[in-house]
């Protein structure tokens, strides 16, 4: 078997059999992988708190031809990012951050620049005075990369370049519409003001060391919020909890 080292980025992990653990990772070298910890949740193990999610960590690696989960064997944490499992809040924020990627990214499709940018947005969370939208923000950088991209400069179902009246954005079709076509769309559109439009574009834009700058309340911030959560749930194919990953985190 092989031995592979990689930087990681921990995104969830479930208890399997009597004393092991199943970790799914998003790797800089390999892309999305899982993973089995041999006795990690004995009291003795050598993995300690290694394994716990959010961790940013280097990785030796086994891998098994035929076997579509590696033998984890060695684990060096690089950023425990502990306090991010410490408040509800936080919890919640980097939950959806990892959650995106977790189910937006296929597995085995490295993107260096995706792991850098969702290691810096963890990063971002553990000093933000506002978590909730330093998550957003971060949850729109990571669409972009993963070829998801919100479309802001046209109508992304019929083309159209210039975008008439109040903007509206489909989450079926990927961006904002025009009026003809919203009133098409088999699922109701989110009437956005300019404003809204504005910083829209500005998050998708920015590069991810400026784009905590942004600030948004009020009418911007609930039309935002409310365009890119239902955006993320027909992306993923499904709505994502904020905290679906507490009862792992409780249970270690």
């Amino acid at each position: 078997m092989p031995l592979v080292k990689t930087a990681a980025i921990i995104l969830k992990s479930r208890k399997w059999g009597e004393a092991d653990r199943i970790v799914t990772f998003y790797t800089k070298e390999l892309g999305k992988i899982r993973g089995v910890a041999r006795g990690a949740r004995r009291l003795k193990s050598r993995f300690g708190a290694s394994l716990e999610p959010f961790t940013r960590c280097h990785l030796n690696l086994f891998e098994k031809p035929g076997d579509s989960l590696y033998r984890i064997s060695h684990v060096d944490v690089l950023e425990s990012c502990q306090s991010l499992r410490e408040e509800l809040a936080l919890i919640a924020c980097a939950a959806r951050m990892v959650n995106v990627v977790g189910a937006v990214t296929p597995d085995g499709d490295p993107d260096p620049h995706l792991f850098d940018t969702l290691a810096q947005g963890l990063s971002s969370l553990k000093d933000s005075r506002d978590p909730v939208l330093t998550a957003l923000l971060f949850q729109i950088r990571l669409l972009g990369l993963t070829g998801f991209r919100p479309q802001t400069d046209h109508c992304a179902a019929c083309g159209k370049a210039r975008l008439m009246g109040e903007p509206q954005f489909s989450p079926l079709a990927g961006g904002f519409v025009c009026l003809g076509c919203a009133a098409r769309q088999v699922a109701r559109c989110v009437a956005m003001s300019r404003g809204s439009l504005s910083f829209l574009q500005q998050a998708i834009r920015m590069a991810p060391a400026l784009v905590t700058r942004l600030k948004a309340t009020g009418q911007v911030r609930a039309e935002v919020e409310q365009a890119i959560e239902g955006y993320v749930t027909v992306v993923a194919g499904r709505r994502l909890p904020p905290v679906d990953f507490l009862a792992s985190v409780s249970s270690v």
